[in-house]
């Protein structure tokens, strides 16, 4: 099969496309011929080489395809069911995986980080890892919400517990974890105040329904939140920028605030003002995927259409540096998706 692949960390020269050998199912596993999969910023560290990526590589973690051959076992999944990825593994047999908290388990993974991913024809995954694609959904689509939306979704409701009428300030809403959190947060009942660059992108936000937006390159955004709130501050801020953005959001906290992060985009050692946590009496919530129920709901979600995937940009799988590439510009609004190249468009919908 056609993959994309690299054998050493570094930029995008190390990107490499080529033929591969099929993977085959073992017990429990389904195999799918993939349609569409798309591009996070996570495939952006694994390529850096953030640690415990094993050599070589397939990126990739969301995708979604046809099911191509089920393994010994397998059973309430056929050949030719149009399938997506949750691209979360767990165990599902130590005591956070017992107790329903599956993105805690203790030998926790994620497609394309620690095991093979989905950039390439076809891809194994166990069988509980796969959910049909909700009546309407594109192939394009289905592969553009699955990590992104799931991480926003713990963030938003299942570790911030966002509430009706509180507001949410979001850091670097034209990310894809960011913007998810964005439509997360409008679907939970927050008033939301997003962060972003460029005129563009700020009427995006507003169209997605942000309360307000700030460009966070020509304004000041902890005195444009100070003036919205009356100096009041907000009540959840979510954070996946890190350094750049944290002693802001320190200073933004509302007293008895929450700040929930998944990552640090522009670093992971920040500034501390540890005084400004005990005295707000401030939560800081880490973050990470989702359990089986949050993206069950997330699921629902989509397919009921209160939240629909954006896609900005289709590029065929052999051109995967270009899309790494724009990504890395920052300019997108929605994912970037890849297909193999000769596939059929991922973009009729089916039933």
């Amino acid at each position: 099969m056609k993959a994309v692949f690299f054998t050493a960390h570094g930029d995008n020269s190390v990107l490499q496309y080529g033929e591969l050998p099929e993977p085959e199912p073992g017990p429990g596993e389904v195999r799918l011929e993939l349609r569409a999969t798309s591009l996070n910023r996570l495939d952006i560290f694994v390529r850096d080489g953030i640690p415990g990526v094993p050599l070589p590589m397939i990126p990739g973690g969301d995708g979604s395809g046809i099911v191509d051959r089920i393994g010994p076992g397998v059973s309430g999944i056929t050949p030719g069911d149009r399938v997506l990825i949750q691209p979360g593994l767990w165990c599902g047999a130590c005591e956070f995986c017992l107790a329903g908290e599956q993105s805690l388990c203790v030998t926790y993974r994620i497609l394309g980080e620690h095991v093979p991913g989905t950039f390439a024809e076809k891809v194994v995954v166990p069988a509980r890892n796969v959910f049909a694609i909700p009546r309407g959904l594109s192939f394009a689509e289905a592969a553009a919400f699955p990590l992104a939306y799931q991480t926003a979704w713990r963030m938003v409701v299942g570790r911030a517990a966002v509430r009706p009428g509180e507001t949410v300030l979001i850091h670097g809403a034209g990310g894809g974890v960011a913007g998810a959190a964005l439509e997360v947060a409008r679907l939970a009942g927050g008033r939301v105040i997003a962060t972003t660059s460029g005129q563009e992108k700020l009427g995006r936000m507003r169209d997605a329904g942000a309360e307000l937006v700030i460009d966070y390159r020509a304004e000041d955004v902890l005195a444009v939140v100070r003036r919205h709130t009356a100096r009041r501050g907000v009540d959840v801020i979510v954070d996946t920028v890190g350094e750049a953005t944290w002693m802001t959001s320190l200073k933004a906290a509302a007293r008895g605030g929450r700040i929930v992060t998944c990552g640090a985009t522009s670093g992971p050692n920040p500034k501390e003002e540890i005084r400004l946590i005990f005295w707000k009496q401030i939560s800081i919530l880490g973050s990470t995927m989702s359990s089986d129920r949050e993206f069950r709901t997330l699921l629902a979600a989509v397919a009921e259409g209160r939240l629909r995937p954006r896609v900005d940009r289709v590029f065929p799988l052999s051109e995967a540096p270009a899309a790494y590439a724009y990504l890395e510009e920052g300019r997108q609004h929605g994912k970037i998706i890849l297909v193999p190249d000769g596939a059929a468009s991922p973009w009729p919908d089916g039933d």
